[in-house]
């Protein structure tokens, strides 16, 4: 279930107990997180944040469900290569920026959590949705010999890096995002991820 909006005092509440929940996870990792922490840090009585969030599984959802709160979307380049090369980028920096990472956090402590988890999934599905223009706009200009599983290709485009840079841990290749994102757009071109018409 979706968290409620709200707003006032309880909106600066919530947004101060976020960010300690994020602060905290960078410096104690999942195993260092709990409610009296996170309470702690972001100077609220504690039963305020069990009242609300019940535990630390719920405070980390309600994190993830925030990065969703925005108005993101894709890049449009005027090439299929070059929107996923854009998104590829994104990707890069976010898993690759200096000192201690939110984002692989985040991703590793939904192993830990199965409302994590699920407002993971919630976050992907959101991306997934937004990105689907990305193959409309190439199937239009005619980069794509018809309508494309949107999903697939961009599973096909970001999928090197998160292979390289968190399963492998390999050092950081700035090159790496143009070089997924053009195979991916040429297997496109093949008519890889088709769909029927």
């Amino acid at each position: 279930m979706r968290r409620r909006r709200t707003g006032g005092r309880s909106a600066r509440v919530r947004t101060q107990v976020l960010q300690s929940v994020g602060a905290l996870l960078l410096e104690a990792g999942y195993d260092g997180l709990t409610v009296d922490a996170v309470a702690e840090r972001a100077g609220v009585h504690r039963t305020t944040v069990y009242r609300r969030w019940r535990d630390v599984g719920h405070l980390l959802a309600d994190v993830l469900d925030t990065a969703s709160d925005d108005t993101w979307s894709p890049p449009d380049t005027g090439s299929l290569e070059d929107d996923l090369t854009a998104l590829n980028q994104e990707v890069y920096e976010a898993l690759t920026g200096g000192g201690p990472n939110l984002t692989t956090a985040l991703i590793a402590a939904a192993f830990r959590s199965t409302q994590a988890a699920t407002a993971l999934s919630r976050f992907w599905e959101d991306r997934y949705a937004r990105c689907a223009v990305v193959a409309t706009r190439a199937a239009d200009r005619g980069e794509l010999p018809g309508p494309a599983d949107s999903r697939a290709l961009l599973v096909a485009a970001t999928a090197p890096l998160y292979h390289e840079l968190l399963l492998l841990r390999a050092v950081s290749d700035p090159t790496l995002p143009h070089r997924a994102a053009r195979a991916a757009a040429a297997a496109a071109g093949a008519g890889v991820f088709s769909t029927p018409q």
